[in-house]
């Protein structure tokens, strides 16, 4: 099992995810933070990402923030 903080951003331009050295991992998001949408692409990018299902993919905390924590499990 990992747990990932990501800060994320959404209504970016493009979709992607950038790996951080130190602090948090950045997540831009092409999806509005309305009705759970930006937080649904989260989990896909992060699940494509990693190459897990997205029901290995589920959000520890912040799910209402930008600053998230991300479960994935083995």
């Amino acid at each position: 099992m990992k747990i990932l903080q990501i800060r994320v951003k959404p209504n970016a331009r493009a979709t992607l995810l950038v790996p951080a050295e130190t602090g948090p991992w950045l997540a831009q998001l092409k999806s509005p933070p309305v009705d759970g949408k930006a937080n649904a692409e989260l989990i896909a990018l992060v699940a494509d990402h990693f190459g897990v299902s997205k029901s290995a993919v589920s959000l520890k905390s912040g799910a209402s923030g930008r600053l998230k924590l991300v479960r994935i499990e083995d």
